[in-house]
C-alpha cells in the first residue's frame, strides 16, 4: 500500500473535498420573563388586607416545642453589601421527607377484576370508598390493602388519565407537595431559629372588598410578628406570577410589611428578576425605604425516605448485573442481586419520550406544583443528551453496583424541556455491559475503501456501542472535510498555502485519522471511582491506499519528507478543530457517553479480578445477546455505513474554490480506537482542591433528585441496587429542647418579643464562646463536608502516574 493518492483533473474550478474521510481507519472501541401584575379582573376589587387569625407558632408546629423567647440571631441574614439577595456560602445540606407512596411505583394498572374489588367498599360513593380502603390499609399495614387504596383513589379521579400518568403525576406529586414542602419548612425553622412568640407558620392574608367579603387569599409559609416580614419558602426557588401579583396588592394595603423569599437552590436569572421587579414596585410605594423585598439562597438537597417493598416496588435492569437478558422493568426482587432504584431512574421514568410529550408533562407538573417542590427545572429540567456515567462503586458479590451520572440543566425547560432519558440511560447501561462482555481486541471498526469485508467484529456490530463508534468515525470524516475548507477556517488556509504542490496544485492530505482516548482523569477512593474527565484525541498519520476515486489522477512521487510535512501540517492546522468537535459537539455525545462507560467498565474488570463481583460471569463471556441494537436502530448494519462512506468518497461533500491555479478533489481518512484506555489517578489533595464537595455531591445524588454540583447548572443523579439510605432512616438531626418546656397549647395571639436589631451578617450562629440558650438549634454557619463513604481509607496513587489498563492490544494490521 505504498501508492500515492489520486487527484481529479479539474483546474481553476470549484474544488471539492471528498468525504474527508478516513481511507483506512480502525475504530476500536422565551420569550420575555412573565410580568407580575395586580390588574383588576372581573372579580370584586380588593380594598384592604388582613391576616387571618388562627396561625400556629412555627416552633410548636414544626418542632413540637414552645420557646419562651425568640433568639436574637433568629431569621434570615441580610447581605452585608446592601444587595437584596443573600447567598449562602457554605456547603449544601440535606433534608429528609417521607414519601411512602413511592414504594408502590411497581404496581401494574388495575385489571377489570381489580376494579371490581377496588370499588367494593362503598360502590355508590368513590370518595367514601377510597377512604374506607385507607382505614383498612392503615389498620392492617398490608401492602396489598394499600395497593387497593391506591386503585380506589385512581377510580375516584375524574380526569381520564392512564394509571401510570395518574400515579406519577397526581398521586406522587400530591404526596411530594405535602411532605416535601412541610419538611423544607421544618428544616428552615430549625436552621434559622424561627422559634419563639415572634414566628407564626402558614399564615394566610385575606384580601377584602368594599363590602367586607374575602375575594382573594395569599398563604405565606412563615410570618414574623415583630419585624412584620412575610416569608415564602420554595425548595426549587421558583416563584409564581400569580403569587407575586397578590404580593403587590398586599404591599399596597399593608405598607409596613416586608417580603422575604427563601429557596433551596440558586435563583435563576429569571427568578432574581421577579424579586427585583417586586422590590422596585414596593420601593416606589414607599419612598426612602430600602430592603423591603429580599431573596435568600440556602442550598439544600431534598432526600425522600421510601422503603421498597418486594413485589410492589419498581426496579430497572439499567446497570444491574443480576437481571440482564431482557427488556423493561423488574418487579421482584432479590434486591441484593437484581434491579436498581434511585433518583436518576425516577427522573428518567418521569421524562417524556419526545418533545411534545415532555411539554405536556412539564406544563402539568407546573400547574400542580402548589408549594414549589418540583426539582429545579421540573420534569424537563435535565438535558438527557449530556448524560454520562461519572461514578461507579459499591461493588461486591451480592451488591450489584451504585452509579451516578452527570448531566447539564436545560436552560429553558418550560419552553424546551429535556426528553429521551430512557434511551440515553439504556445506551450507557448497554455500553457498560458490552465493554465487559467482549474482550478488548474486538473494540475496533474499520472504514477502508480497500477492505469492505472488514468493517468491524461481527458481535460488536450487533450492539449499540459498536454502532455508535462506527457512526462517529463516519461523522469525523465529514467534519474533516469541512475543516479543510479555507473559506471557513484559517487553519485550513494555512494548510493549503504550505502544502507540497505538483503542477501548481497543492497535494491533498492523504492521511489516516482515528479517535483514541487521552488519559482519563479519575480518583479511586471510598470504594469506587470518580470519572473526573474523559477527553478524546484525534491522531493522524500519512497512509496510501489502493482504491482510487473515479476519474482521478495521482499526486505522484511524494517523498517521505513531503508526506511527513503534510502529516505535521494537518496535525497542527486542521485536527485541533476536529478534536474539539469530538469532545464538545452534540453530534458526538453518544460517543462520549459510551466512552465514559468504557472507563467505568475497566474499573469493574480490575475490581472483579481481585474479588469476584456480580459482573463475574459477564466479563469476557463474548456473549452480547442481552444488549442488542435497540429501536429505532434495530435494523442498522455495518454494511450500510460502509456504503454511505463509499458514496461520500465518490460524490464529495464539501465544495470550495482554491486560487492556486490548481484543481482539488479532496479525500481524507478517519477512525476511532478504544482498544486501550489509559488513566491517571490524581492525588487526594488535588481531588479535594479541584473537585471540592464532589464526593458529597455524588453520595447525595444516590438519594436526591435535585443535586447540582457547587450550585451550578451541572446536575448529578444516581441510583443502585438500592439507593444509599433508601429504606433506612437516616440519622435524624436532634430536635431542639426548649430551655423552659411549656406543654400547654400554642396561642396564635402570643405577643411579639421586645424588638431587637435585625441580623446584618452572612451568618446567624451564636457569638463565639457563648452557649446557645435555645436548645441546640442547628447552627447556620458552616457545614463540614462528609466523605462519600466515611471510615474507608483509600490508597493514594501518585499524581501523574499514567496507568495503561488494557493488557491486550489489537494486532497492528487491525488499524489499517
Amino acid at each position: 500500500m505504498n501508492r500515492a493518492l489520486r487527484i481529479p483533473e479539474r483546474w481553476r474550478l470549484a474544488g471539492r473535498v471528498l468525504a474527508a474521510f478516513g481511507i483506512a481507519s480502525a475504530i476500536t472501541v422565551t420569550g420575555l420573563p412573565g410580568i407580575e401584575t395586580d390588574t383588576a379582573s372581573a372579580a370584586p376589587r380588593a380594598v384592604s388586607a388582613r391576616i387571618k387569625p388562627g396561625a400556629k407558632r412555627c416552633d410548636v408546629k414544626n418542632l413540637g416545642s414552645k420557646y419562651q423567647s425568640t433568639p436574637k440571631n433568629s431569621g434570615f441574614p441580610n447581605d452585608p453589601t446592601g444587595s437584596n439577595f443573600s447567598a449562602w456560602q457554605g456547603n449544601p445540606k440535606n433534608f429528609n421527607y417521607d414519601l411512602p407512596g413511592k414504594a408502590y411505583d411497581g404496581v401494574k394498572p388495575p385489571t377489570a377484576a381489580d376494579k371490581t374489588q377496588a370499588l367494593s367498599k362503598v360502590p355508590s360513593d368513590t370518595e367514601k370508598n377510597y377512604k374506607a380502603w385507607q382505614k383498612i390499609a392503615d389498620k392492617s399495614g398490608d401492602p396489598e390493602d394499600r395497593k387497593f387504596e391506591i386503585y380506589a383513589r385512581y377510580f375516584h379521579n375524574q380526569e381520564g388519565l392512564s394509571f401510570e400518568h395518574w400515579f406519577e403525576h397526581r398521586f406522587i406529586r400530591n404526596q411530594t407537595n405535602n411532605h416535601k414542602g412541610s419538611a423544607f419548612e421544618r428544616q428552615l425553622v430549625r436552621d434559622f431559629r424561627l422559634v419563639g412568640p415572634d414566628w407564626l407558620c402558614e399564615v394566610t392574608v385575606e384580601l377584602i372588598d368594599a363590602q367586607g367579603n374575602v375575594v382573594e387569599t395569599r398563604r405565606y409559609d412563615a410570618y414574623n410578628q415583630r419585624t412584620k416580614e412575610f416569608n415564602e419558602f420554595k425548595s426549587n426557588s421558583e416563584l409564581t406570577n400569580k403569587q407575586l401579583g397578590k404580593d403587590r396588592k398586599i404591599a399596597r394595603f399593608m405598607p409596613d410589611h416586608k417580603f422575604r423569599f427563601t429557596g433551596a437552590k440558586a435563583f435563576t436569572t429569571g427568578q432574581r428578576k421577579k424579586i427585583d421587579n417586586l422590590n422596585r414596585y414596593v420601593n416606589r410605594l414607599r419612598p426612602g425605604q430600602t430592603n423591603q423585598v429580599r431573596g435568600n439562597q440556602r442550598i439544600y438537597n431534598p432526600v425522600p425516605r421510601t422503603k421498597p417493598i418486594k413485589g410492589y416496588s419498581d426496579y430497572q435492569r439499567w446497570f444491574a448485573p443480576g437481571c440482564q437478558g431482557g427488556q423493561g422493568r423488574v418487579q421482584l426482587a432479590a434486591v441484593s442481586t437484581c434491579g436498581t432504584r434511585g433518583p436518576l431512574n425516577d427522573r428518567i421514568n418521569g421524562s417524556g419520550k419526545n418533545l411534545e410529550q415532555a411539554k405536556r408533562i412539564q406544563a402539568d407538573a407546573r400547574r400542580l406544583d402548589t408549594r414549589g417542590t418540583l426539582p429545579r427545572g421540573g420534569p424537563g429540567g435535565v438535558d438527557f443528551t449530556t448524560l454520562e456515567l461519572r461514578y461507579v462503586g459499591g461493588l461486591g458479590k451480592g451488591k450489584g453496583m451504585q452509579y451516578s451520572m452527570r448531566a447539564d440543566q436545560m436552560p429553558d425547560p418550560d419552553e424546551n424541556p429535556g426528553f429521551g432519558g430512557e434511551a440515553r440511560m439504556q445506551l450507557s447501561s448497554d455500553a457498560l455491559f458490552t465493554w465487559l462482555a467482549l474482550t478488548p481486541e474486538k473494540f475496533w471498526v474499520n472504514l477502508n475503501p480497500d477492505e469492505p469485508d472488514r468493517v468491524m467484529d461481527a458481535g460488536f456490530g450487533k450492539t449499540d456501542a459498536g454502532r455508535v463508534l462506527l457512526e462517529a468515525d463516519l461523522e469525523m470524516k465529514h467534519d474533516f472535510s469541512e475543516a479543510l475548507n479555507p473559506d471557513k477556517h484559517a487553519g485550513a488556509k494555512r494548510y493549503w498555502d504550505t502544502a507540497p504542490r505538483q503542477n501548481g496544485m497543492p497535494c491533498f492530505p492523504g492521511v489516516r485519522m482515528w479517535i483514541e482516548p487521552k488519559p482519563a482523569q479519575v480518583r479511586e477512593q471510598d470504594g469506587g471511582i470518580y470519572i473526573l474527565d474523559a477527553p478524546l484525541k484525534v491522531s493522524t498519520q500519512w497512509l496510501d491506499v489502493e482504491w482510487q476515486a473515479p476519474g482521478s489522477t495521482e499526486c505522484k512521487g511524494l517523498t517521505d519528507e513531503q508526506k511527513h510535512a503534510i502529516e505535521a501540517s494537518v496535525r497542527t492546522n486542521v485536527m485541533p478543530l476536529v478534536e474539539d468537535r469530538v469532545n464538545t459537539d452534540p453530534d458526538y455525545a453518544d460517543l462520549r457517553a459510551v466512552y465514559t462507560a468504557r472507563v467505568a467498565a475497566e474499573y469493574i474488570r480490575q475490581q472483579d479480578a481481585k474479588t469476584p463481583t456480580d459482573f463475574h460471569k459477564i466479563i469476557d463471556s463474548n456473549d452480547v445477546s442481552a444488549w442488542p441494537l435497540r429501536a429505532p436502530n434495530e435494523n442498522w448494519t455495518r454494511e450500510d455505513v460502509h456504503k454511505r462512506y463509499m458514496d461520500s468518497i465518490k460524490k464529495g461533500i464539501e465544495w470550495f474554490e482554491l486560487e492556486y491555479g490548481g484543481k482539488i478533489y479532496n479525500q481524507g481518512v478517519g477512525g476511532v480506537d478504544f482498544s486501550k484506555q489509559p488513566k491517571q489517578n490524581i492525588s487526594r489533595t488535588r481531588f479535594n482542591v479541584e473537585h471540592r464537595t464532589l464526593d458529597t455531591t455524588t453520595r447525595t445524588s444516590l438519594q436526591s433528585d435535585d443535586v447540582s454540583y457547587r450550585d451550578t447548572d451541572t446536575l448529578y443523579l444516581g441510583g443502585g441496587r438500592m439507593a444509599a439510605g433508601e429504606g433506612e432512616d437516616p440519622k435524624p438531626t436532634p430536635t431542639p429542647t426548649p430551655t423552659k418546656p411549656d406543654p400547654g397549647p400554642s396561642k396564635p395571639g402570643d405577643d411579639p418579643s421586645t424588638p431587637t436589631p435585625a441580623p446584618t451578617g452572612g451568618s446567624t450562629q451564636p457569638p463565639a464562646n457563648k452557649p446557645d440558650p435555645h436548645g441546640g438549634l442547628a447552627d447556620t454557619g458552616s457545614d463540614t463536608p462528609i466523605g462519600l463513604i466515611s471510615g474507608i481509607a483509600a490508597a493514594v496513587v501518585a499524581a501523574g502516574a499514567a496507568l495503561v489498563w488494557w493488557m491486550r492490544r489489537r494486532r497492528q494490521d487491525a488499524t489499517g
